[in-house]
């Protein structure tokens, strides 16, 4: 998770960056950027509050003004500005709009077909980072982390990015390691 969160971290950052020093004729001007409050749709439980203000501290610099807004980032599928936000965004005179949301992705470690059936005895599962010590099959919730910016007034993001990491026995924390590092 470390990886793919900063990278889409850093992807973030960098269109901001370049979208800002190319709009802005001041050389010390920061972009000012509103961190709609983290939505979680997976069943566990996450500290959202937690990873929206990481995220925000992430995402600030010498270019870019993050701020944490009170609205909350949809819990469409679909990633999109609320009205809420739209209104937090105007409020706070925010040149963009970051919106985040968690969701898990349920894998069956055993492939495709029925679930077998053993008497007796325990199957060995060939997957060697199974939570389950080999003792058969298990379901796994990977986390699939979705990004989106936007612009005040504009429905289609600049930018979209996801990335996806398998949970750890505490998912806010492993977020949380992944965002500071």
């Amino acid at each position: 998770m470390r990886i793919f969160v900063q990278t889409a971290c850093s992807a973030i950052v960098l269109s901001l960056t370049a979208l800002g020093t190319a709009q802005e004729s001041s050389a010390n001007a920061q972009v000012k950027v509103c961190v709609a409050e983290v939505n979680n749709r997976t069943s566990q439980s996450l500290w959202v509050e937690r990873l929206t203000k990481e995220l925000a501290r992430r995402l600030s610099g010498d270019k870019i003004a993050a701020m944490v807004m009170e609205s909350a980032t949809t819990s469409d599928r679909e990633l999109h500005p609320t009205v809420e936000n739209g209104e937090e965004l105007k409020r706070n005179e925010c040149g963009y709009l970051v919106l985040t949301q968690v969701t898990e992705q349920r894998l069956r470690t055993t492939g495709l077909g029925p679930p077998q059936i053993s008497i007796g005895r325990n199957t060995p599962n060939i997957d060697a980072s199974d939570p389950g010590n080999g003792r058969g099959t298990s379901n796994r919730e990977n986390l699939v982390v979705n990004f989106a910016v936007y612009r005040p007034g504009n429905p289609e993001p600049m930018l979209e990015t996801q990335t996806l990491d398998r949970t750890s026995s505490n998912a806010s924390d492993s977020m949380m390691d992944a965002m500071g590092q």
